[in-house]
């Protein structure tokens, strides 16, 4: 009777382990098919900008297929070569100098070195992320580390500004800028994307207070100053979330349009002239360069700029892909 017993309990249990197991599989298999359907969804729109990218086909209306039915690097060529592709009222095609220059030109024939907006965007990241990197890690250092009257304000302020809508602060920048006649410039573009960069310190502050308190007392019993305890010990401890902070600096204006097409008033068509634009500025002017009417004769060189913008960020975040994921993590722990 005992034995009887002991069996009825050992398959109960058996049915009860499958049960579980039965239900993890199926929730295992609900979240892949759930992830699955998010990639293809994120994924979908990039790989299909990549194929219409080295498209041999013309026009927006031809190209808007799956696949292209012809293949080749015409895109990418005219793009370098600052020359767009359009059709004649028989049907033929022919070529004419771009209204854009996407990598550099000779302005206005002049001779004259002109930088397009590949490398005005590129400049404008690269000053703009050195900047935003000293001046966040310089901020988080001091509320983390330092002890003032005016820390706890300061903190809860800047807390206040950030609930502010980012383009109430822009028309008041266009404004001062105008004012000051320095607008429309590189500079002007680096003004305001690490301008308030200090403000974003919160990961950063987390991370240095994982760091011990007692190796800059060490330091400062050594003779050490404030600024070589920063220099010299906390950065080089700190060097994830530095990795995190540059990238995420260099990220913003890369990209970015809504600053660039408010503060550049010049416009991307101008560009050759020598007027600062940026590359999301000159992609958005080539799909609506063509007034009303499609297909858009630069719509293929607006995919092939699309994908070459992405090549910098993407190989940036290759080379420090351990870096960055362990500057989002290291700022988990305090706050």
């Amino acid at each position: 009777m005992e034995n009887d017993q002991i069996a009825l309990s050992q398959q109960k249990a058996k049915k009860h382990y499958a049960s579980q197991k039965a239900g993890r599989i199926a929730g295992d298999a609900l979240i892949y098919v759930l992830l699955t359907a998010m990639a293809l969804i994120w994924l979908a729109p990039i790989v299909w900008l990549i194929l219409q990218s080295f498209s041999g086909e013309y026009g927006l209306s031809s190209q808007a297929k799956l696949y292209p039915s012809s293949w080749s690097l015409e895109n990418y060529i005219l793009l370098a070569t600052n020359q767009v592709k359009k059709m004649g009222d028989n049907g033929s095609f022919y070529y004419e100098d771009s209204a854009f220059n996407f990598f550099w030109s000779t302005a206005n024939g002049e001779g004259r070195f002109v930088f397009g907006g590949f490398f005005q965007t590129f400049f404008v990241a690269v000053f703009s992320s050195i900047i935003s990197t000293l001046f966040t890690l310089a901020t988080a250092y001091a509320f983390s580390r330092l002890r003032f009257k005016a820390r706890q304000p300061m903190m809860r302020f800047i807390l206040v500004l950030g609930m502010f809508p980012g383009f109430v602060g822009l028309i008041i920048l266009y404004q001062i800028f105008k004012i000051l006649h320095i607008g429309n410039s590189i500079w002007t573009l680096v003004i305001c994307y690490s301008g308030g960069a200090g403000m974003g310190y919160y990961i950063s502050k987390s991370v240095f207070y994982t760091t011990s308190k007692q190796i800059d007392e060490a330091a400062m019993v050594d003779g050490a100053t404030k600024f070589q305890i920063f220099y010299k010990i906390t950065l080089p401890l700190s060097k994830p979330i530095i990795v995190y902070t540059v990238l995420t600096s260099f990220m913003a204006p890369w990209a970015e349009y809504i600053t660039a097409s408010y503060m550049l008033t010049g416009g991307a068509q101008n560009n050759k002239t020598g007027t600062v634009s940026t590359v999301a500025v000159m992609l958005y002017e080539m799909v609506n360069a063509n007034e009303k009417s499609l297909p858009s004769f630069y719509w293929g060189q607006f995919c092939a700029g699309a994908v070459i913008i992405a090549v910098p960020v993407a190989i940036l975040f290759i080379l420090m892909q351990k870096n960055y994921v362990s500057g989002v993590t290291g700022g988990a722990g305090k706050g």
